[in-house]
């Protein structure tokens, strides 16, 4: 199943220079990188970056990564894939600018 990170453009610029990235601040705060699923990502985008543009989706193999992802309670008690490990380049699938239509994100992802 695919699973999304969302980054502001200095966060995607920072890890495609790195080569991978520990998150966002948020995800360093909390000591995890935050991933989304389809469902949950218009959410996300909502509740955390209202109206921002400048946004790129990164998509991510679950599979890949289940190793080190918990899935874990939040939003609504919906449980959400949690990453407990840096966030690689080889990681994603796929990267695309959000756009930002009368305040709307759209993503083409869909749940």
């Amino acid at each position: 199943m695919l699973i999304y990170k969302v980054f502001r453009a200095a966060e995607w610029a920072d890890m495609q220079q790195r080569g991978e990235t520990p998150g966002a601040p948020v995800d360093l705060a909390d000591g995890y990188i935050h991933l989304s699923t389809a469902a949950q990502l218009p959410g996300t985008l909502a509740k955390h970056f209202a109206n921002e543009t400048g946004l790129t989706l990164l998509a991510c193999e679950s599979d890949d990564m289940e190793r080190d992802i918990r899935w874990e309670e939040s939003r609504g008690g919906a449980l959400f894939p949690h990453l407990y490990r840096n966030l690689r380049m080889s990681d994603v699938i796929w990267s695309r600018e959000i756009a930002l239509t009368d305040g709307v994100h759209i993503t083409g992802v869909e749940e």
